[in-house]
């Protein structure tokens, strides 16, 4: 008996969309064309270094030790089966949903099992038909590294995994805009507020680094100026904030008593006349 060894693997699930109804429809051109596409996956994962682990049905699992190796291998296996597709009528159209997971995986034999297995099979799943699903760790590890575009999907529930996954699509043209498969709804239902709350974040975070990078000049051009274009822009400031204190912003009474100043900053910008800064 082999013993079972552990190592970290990136691993990519793919299967048919709808082949049940595909097989109802056409048994042997069904099946014909799965073999040739299977064909093109299997020289594609060849390619970038891939081995297919097991094929049953319509469904493939694929092992890679390079993360930014699978995610490629997905985007070629793709792109190539969307442009077979093309020249086919969409009633008898074959398209594979892909998820791909980086994770710890046990090794015995030729086959792998492990949550790092069955994660990537849950996010296939989730994949809409012709795209491509990933988890937090490949997303990690691609995000800065790929000239790729990934849309963040949101937490998910899946079967016989604990916890919620984290969930991106990859951008594919628009050809796989976000659909929902069957039997997922709660996880649409989870994966849209926090969609929101991250949108929001986002937002949150730019518009926090805007403000800093703005006081940030502001204090720069400041310390470049003459003693008395500090004290006057500093007086200005002091009578804005006493005014918003006192009175809000219902009465502005501040641009009198920083007239004066305002008059001597307008001087200065007119005669150009500056000191050597402190």
């Amino acid at each position: 008996m082999q013993r079972v060894k552990r190592r970290l693997a990136a691993v990519m699930c793919a299967d048919v969309a709808h082949y049940s109804k595909l097989m109802e429809r056409d048994e042997d051109g069904t099946l014909n064309r799965l073999k040739a596409y299977r064909d093109v996956m299997s020289s594609l994962t060849e390619r970038h270094n891939g081995r297919i682990v097991n094929t049953w049905g319509d469904a493939v699992i694929i092992e890679f030790s390079s993360v930014i190796e699978a995610v490629q291998c997905a985007v070629d296996i793709q792109n190539e089966l969307s442009l077979r597709n093309a020249e086919v009528p969409d009633a008898t159209r074959m398209e594979f949903r892909i998820g791909i997971n980086l994770g710890d995986i046990m090794v015995e034999g030729d086959d792998i099992y492990g949550d790092g297995v069955n994660v990537a099979a849950r996010l296939q799943e989730l994949a809409p038909k012709g795209g491509i699903m990933l988890s937090q760790s490949v997303y990690d590890q691609v995000r800065t590294k790929m000239a790729l575009g990934f849309d963040p999907q949101g937490l998910r529930q899946v079967k016989n995994v604990t916890d919620p996954v984290e969930t991106y699509s990859v951008r594919l043209g628009g050809r796989n805009d976000p659909q929902e498969p069957s039997g997922h709804s709660s996880g649409a239902e989870t994966a849209a507020p926090h969609q929101e709350h991250a949108a929001e974040d986002s937002r949150w975070e730019k518009d926090t680094q805007a403000v800093a990078n703005g006081f940030e000049q502001v204090r720069r051009w400041l310390r470049a100026q003459p003693r008395r274009i500090r004290g006057c822009v500093l007086m200005i400031a002091f009578f804005f904030v006493l005014n918003l204190l006192t009175s809000g912003l219902s009465v502005l009474w501040f641009v009198w008593p920083s007239l004066p100043f305002a008059m001597l900053l307008l001087w200065h910008a007119v005669t150009g006349n500056r000191e050597k800064p402190l």
